[in-house]
């Protein structure tokens, strides 16, 4: 909400094309770099939280939204846990393989970013 109220606040518009909310009917993030055309509403400037690592939690993935426009995150995480998880030898490069094939499999054409960070053993 406080990201539409910024946008509209310039002069922007966000607008829901095909179930993903789009500004300027175009692109679906409002926090980024490049896009120069929508360099008025799209800003650089990170969002950001703070979690505490709790010893129960396996993986993060992270990934831009040519994976997340394709993949949910149950998806993503079913992907990536026989890889990462109770193995010898993660293969953290296999499962971004994976999910990037998944999500162009799926009809992706944008670009896709992604990295996979273990948390296991992270905490004690």
């Amino acid at each position: 909400a406080n990201e539409l109220k910024r946008i509209e606040a310039l002069g922007g518009y966000v607008d829901c094309c095909n179930g993903v909310w789009r500004i300027q009917g175009t692109l679906a993030v409002s926090r980024g770099i490049g896009d120069r055309y929508l360099k008025k509403w799209v800003i650089a400037e990170p969002e950001s939280r703070t979690l505490r690592i709790k010893p129960e939690f396996e993986f993060l993935i992270l990934a831009s939204d040519g994976l997340w426009d394709k993949v949910t995150n149950q998806e993503a995480v079913d992907v990536v846990r026989p890889y990462c998880v109770g193995v010898e030898n993660p293969k953290t490069l296999s499962a971004c393989k994976k999910l990037a094939e998944l999500s162009c499999k799926r009809g992706c054409l944008d670009d896709i970013s992604l990295i996979i960070i273990q948390l296991q053993n992270v905490v004690q």
